[in-house]
Parts: structure tokens; C-alpha cells; sequence
């Protein structure tokens, strides 16, 4: 089977990082409870007539994977995959509103039809003109590492060379507002925003999208190799670990042989346990990155999560700003990203120097 490659990213988020560099400027909250995104100049990727009709998902979708195509000196993908836990909310929140202005009459379909979860890889297709493998997973939590399977598989397969993968959510404001009553996102004004040492439930909540190109060849522009994902529904803390030694284990890995670890630590004090469970224990001694504090919390955030974790092994450098602990490595050679959300909906994903 051939071996899946990272050769492009492209990452669109809450910090600046759509340029070159890497965390070079770090945008710190400490009073919102969701964070705005950093938006890229749009009229770089799309003509403005055009991003005007766009939902900003849509937009920052395009501009993610604009972003890797070029990095991965590639004009068109065997494959477009993409994850999304919610799709394009903005838009089904103008339909439902419309559906309740207009006493369910005279609506118009265009903000339905933009509503749908696959219409972010629809339109990165259009703007292609690229007719092949077209594929988005909608599978809660785990719908990017989702994406990312079916990537590999492809490429492992045979069946697709270039595939473009990426995980796209939009904050919508009255979605954001009934995840804030239930309890998913922290009271606005709360004063426990700290990821690390929160002493509250729910996240600190955002939106986002970050793509990469995945290639069964290597390449002068490739950041690592995406070695395995795996999935699992609902695990209990104590299985946790079990999990990971198997995950290793099927890859002919050890704890010991784990460069870095990158926990998906949201600040809910009740689900961050799980990652207390492993970095208190068998991780203790292994280097502990996070990043929700950067990028914060949205159903596909585990993507910038990898984001980081492909930056880090291609320019062998950690910034200090998403190190837990302050054990260092010399080389970082293979890093194992952890995410969970709200005890469902587990992932382990392991990258690889090449």
C-alpha cells in the first residue's frame, strides 16, 4: 500500500495563519467567550461579486484549500473530501427565520440550498471546475479525522493520488446563542476562560477551516506522514489509555517511541478529565502540546490540531504558547493527537517525520 503524505496546508482560523509562517503572532483571549476569526483578504481567492452571495464558512473553506493546493504545487485533486459537524448554519439560520417571519409562506430556497453540509466542497469543486470524487462526512466530533480516513483509504487504494482534505465550521449567532444556554459554551463575562485552569463546564467556542493536500508521493513542500486515524464513539476514562496502546501497538509503536502528544483541552472541566487521565499517567514524560486556546472549540477543530502537529515535525520547533508541560525533544519524529468532545466521539491521529 503506498504511504499518505502531507504536502500542503492551508489554514484559515482565530490566529493569523494564512501566511507563511508559523504562530508567529499569537492572538491571546482572555475576555470572550467565542472567538472572532482572523480573516484572510478574500478578494485574493474569490471575485468580490461572488463572495458577497458566499457564507463565510463557504469563503474560508475556499481560501483554506486555495492555500494548500498552492503550497502542494497542485491545479486539480483526484479527490475533494471534507468534514463538518454543523455545515453552513448561517444559512439555515436565515431559512428557519424566514420560515417563522413568513408563517411558513412564500419562501424562497436559496438559503436552503446553501444550508447544506456538503455545499462548502461543492463549491471548492465549481471554482475548480474539478468533476471527481466529491465526498463530505457529517459525523459529529469525528467528522474531519472521517475525511481523513476516506482520504488514506484512497490513496492507500490506489484509487486517488492527490486528495484534498479539509474540516470547515461557521459560528452562527443564533446557534451560538442556544449552545451558550445549554451549557456547551461559557457564560459571556465568565472569568475562567484559561483553558488550562478553568474550573468551569463549557468551551470557548469559535469557527474555522484548515485543508490539506494528502498524496501517496513525497514531495519538497511535504510537512509529515499521516501514518493512521481511529475513531471510536463513546469510551470510558479508564479506556482511554488501553485505546492508545493499541493505536500504537497496530503501528508498531510504543509510548516511548512519541515524540510530542496533542491534547484537544477545551476548558470544560467535566470532559478535560479524560486528558488528565493520560497526561498525568503515561504521558507524563512525553512532551504536551494543546491548541483550543488558539483556535477554540468547533466540531472540526481537531484539524488545526494537526495542523499544528504537521508544523511542528516539518520545522522541528514548538512555540512556547501551546506547550503544557516543559519537556522538550531534540527531534520530533512521531507526535499522537488525542481529541474528544464531551466524552464522545474519540480520535486518535498519528503523524510521522518523513
Amino acid at each position: 500500500m503506498k504511504k499518505c503524505y502531507i504536502n500542503g496546508v492551508g489554514c484559515v482560523s482565530a490566529q493569523k495563519t494564512f501566511g507563511d509562517g508559523f504562530l508567529d503572532e499569537i492572538i491571546v483571549n482572555k475576555d470572550n467567550n467565542i472567538l472572532e476569526i482572523s480573516q484572510p483578504d478574500y478578494k485574493e481567492f474569490i471575485a468580490p461579486a461572488a463572495g458577497r452571495r458566499m457564507a463565510k464558512g463557504v469563503k474560508n473553506g475556499i481560501v483554506a484549500s486555495a492555500m494548500a493546493l498552492k503550497e502542494a504545487g497542485l491545479e486539480q485533486p483526484d479527490a475533494i473530501i471534507t468534514g463538518t459537524g454543523m455545515g453552513c448554519v448561517v444559512d439555515s439560520e436565515k431559512f428557519l427565520k424566514a420560515i417563522l417571519d413568513n408563517n411558513e409562506e412564500f419562501l424562497t430556497p436559496t438559503s436552503f440550498i446553501q444550508s447544506t453540509h456538503n455545499t462548502v466542497g461543492g463549491q471548492i469543486a465549481l471554482g475548480l471546475q474539478c468533476k471527481a470524487y466529491n465526498f463530505t462526512y457529517v459525523n459529529g466530533a469525528v467528522s474531519f479525522e472521517s475525511a481523513l480516513i476516506d482520504a488514506q483509504l484512497q490513496i492507500e487504494e490506489g484509487e486517488a493520488n492527490a486528495v484534498l482534505t479539509g474540516g470547515v465550521e461557521e459560528a452562527g449567532e443564533a446557534t451560538m446563542h442556544f449552545l451558550e444556554i445549554k451549557g456547551n459554551i461559557k457564560s459571556k463575562g465568565q472569568p475562567d476562560y484559561d483553558v488550562l485552569t478553568s474550573t468551569s463546564k463549557g468551551s470557548v467556542f469559535s469557527e474555522g477551516a484548515v485543508f490539506f493536500v494528502l498524496s501517496g508521493d513525497k514531495q519538497q513542500t511535504t510537512y509529515a506522514e499521516l501514518k493512521d486515524v481511529a475513531i471510536y464513539n463513546i469510551l470510558e476514562k479508564e479506556e482511554v489509555e488501553g485505546k492508545l496502546k493499541d493505536f500504537l501497538k497496530h503501528n508498531n509503536l510504543d509510548i516511548s517511541d512519541i515524540d510530542a502528544v496533542v491534547l484537544g483541552y477545551n476548558g470544560d472541566v467535566e470532559f478535560d478529565a479524560y486528558y488528565n487521565e493520560l497526561a498525568k499517567n503515561k504521558l507524563s514524560n512525553i512532551p504536551q502540546l494543546y491548541y483550543k486556546h488558539l483556535s477554540g472549540e468547533y466540531n472540526t477543530a481537531s484539524a488545526f490540531g494537526l495542523w499544528l502537529a504537521s508544523q511542528v515535525v516539518k520545522k522541528q520547533h514548538v512555540p512556547s504558547e501551546v506547550l503544557i508541560n516543559s519537556i522538550g525533544k531534540k527531534e520530533y519524529r512521531n507526535i499522537v493527537l488525542y481529541n474528544q468532545y464531551q466524552g464522545k466521539d474519540h480520535s486518535f491521529t498519528l503523524v510521522s517525520k518523513c
